[in-house]
């Protein structure tokens, strides 16, 4: 119990710099979608560029975000003469050599990017533009050297420091998205991305000092042994990632209709900054569950543990998807009215979103057993499906095969990662009562489309916002009974 309400505790505390963060960063959609016109394609542009950077870091970072929690938590191993102020400092030797290898990829990648940034940018279309991939390239080799001291605050149990740099980073990102376009009417995509490297750049200064206080020792035979662990998690990443950025990845290269391309990318890349509520949720727990996992992995409760995190985690990611689409009315007015035509899509990325985030509860099976290559079996099949479904549907169907590729890729990663998991190391997931709530919300989910599309905004927003209520009652009923909280609790059972 004490475990729950250390793992709600640090969520809260990581989701509302993930929530926060990301409804501050809302206000930019709708800044970008008013000041860069819809046929302008420069939407489009930078949901592509996006989608290439987020794949790039996950490379660099080569999995040791979650190989540094994997050893950290360990002893130093007995074959190292480690004096006792060394292994008192192990977490710190950890780092290092993890940053080691970080920095060397990093290095690597801009020396090659600098190098060869002509055919580069002719390759992936932008040969007028080598600018933005050359600012995006510094960008995503800041956010690589950043990952590691992140992940050790998070190690370090330091939410609080770990929250206020991630929110200053929005901060000065939205004001000064705000003084370009609104002020000095530069309204440009180049201004996304120049904007992007300055708060990037400040954000990296704020880190040099926190160097100077680690233990530096970089360790050989703690490098090979963190080498094969990670080896798999980079698959595992690289195809995670792909499952997310991959349909903007592939898009302007195989819809028919190339003029239209980057116009109907920023139609889709705008919808599902709506739907992006679940991945806030799930990187907010993420964020907090990872440590304990490992921590409590020598519990002798840890497999009740998963469970009710399973379970819990699953209650209000479903919450949330219906939050999002009872409120639709309300939450479209996000994006500008040239976009809006992609809403539909919202609800089916907001399901793959929840199963991806499903997926990742059930991964702690493999790493906990150091066996992650199962891990990138399971995503690199998911990725498979996903870009069968990309590639096959795009030309027929636009952004809803994107939509529906994301639910087969994560679902297809999700099952396979369930039935091998009960076989390999089996958790008693309470299936009941996860099957009862998704039942429900399935239900609920019916009756708001139905009531959306035949009332006007307000009487919806009231009859859907009853809807959730009832959910919450039900939540209430079978999971949280008020007599169990603290303070309300005490009138209640009274009664």
């Amino acid at each position: 119990m004490a475990n729950l309400k250390s793992l709600a505790k640090d969520t809260a505390i990581y989701g509302l710099s993930s929530i926060v963060g990301r409804f501050l960063n809302y206000l930019l959609v709708p800044l970008y979608t008013h000041y860069m016109p819809k046929d302008s394609g420069d939407y489009g542009i930078s949901t592509n560029v996006y989608a290439y950077t987020a794949l790039i870091l996950v490379l660099l970072t080569f999995g040791m975000e979650t190989t540094l929690f994997r050893f950290a938590n360990d002893n130093p191993p007995s074959s190292i003469n480690h004096q006792p102020s060394t292994i008192h400092s192990w977490p710190d030797t950890v780092f290092s050599t993890a940053f080691v290898i970080v920095g060397s990829l990093t290095a690597l990648f801009l020396a090659l990017l600098f190098g060869f940034i002509t055919p580069i940018s002719g390759a992936l279309g932008y040969a007028d533009h080598p600018d933005y991939l050359l600012m995006m390239g510094v960008v995503v080799a800041m956010d690589a050297i950043q990952a590691l001291p992140f992940s050790y605050l998070r190690f370090q149990k330091r939410p609080i420091r770990f929250a206020s740099l991630k929110l200053l980073f929005i901060v000065l990102n939205i004001g000064l998205n705000l003084l370009y376009f609104v002020v000095l009417g530069k309204t440009s995509v180049f201004y996304v991305f120049f904007i992007n490297l300055l708060c990037t750049g400040f954000i990296m200064l704020l880190f040099v000092p926190g160097f100077f206080h680690i233990h530096w020792h970089f360790d050989g035979q703690l490098l090979r042994r963190m080498l094969s662990y990670s080896w798999p998690i980079l698959i595992l990443g690289v195809a995670g990632i792909l499952n997310q950025v991959a349909d903007k990845i592939v898009f302007p290269l195989v819809y028919p209709n190339q003029a239209q391309a980057n116009v109907q990318l920023g139609i889709y890349g705008s919808c599902v900054k709506i739907a992006m509520i679940m991945a806030m949720i799930t990187q907010a727990f993420r964020y907090a569950y990872e440590p304990i996992v490992f921590a409590k992995s020598k519990d002798a409760d840890k497999a009740e543990y998963y469970a009710s995190a399973m379970k819990y985690f699953l209650i209000f990611t479903l919450l949330a998807f219906l939050c999002v689409v009872g409120w639709m009315p309300l939450l479209k007015h996000i994006i500008g009215a040239d976009y809006r035509e992609g809403l539909g899509v919202v609800p089916i990325v907001m399901a793959a979103e929840i199963m991806m985030g499903v997926y990742f509860n059930l991964s702690f099976w493999y790493k906990l057993i150091d066996k992650t290559i199962y891990g990138a079996w399971f995503s690199m099949i998911g990725c498979v499906v996903l870009f069968a479904v990309n590639i096959i549907f795009i030309p027929h169907y636009g952004y809803w095969a994107c939509a529906w590729g994301g639910v087969a890729g994560y679902g297809t990663a999700m099952v396979l990662s369930y039935i091998v998991g009960q076989k390999k190391n089996p958790i008693p997931y309470p299936m009941r009562d996860i099957l009862v709530y998704v039942g429900l919300t399935l239900v609920f989910f019916v009756g708001m489309t139905i009531i959306s599309r035949r009332l006007s905004s307000w009487p919806a927003l009231a009859l859907n916002t009853l809807i959730i209520v009832c959910f919450v009652a039900v939540i209430i009923k079978r999971d949280f009974p008020l007599s169990s909280l603290p303070v309300i609790g005490k009138r209640f059972r009274k009664h």
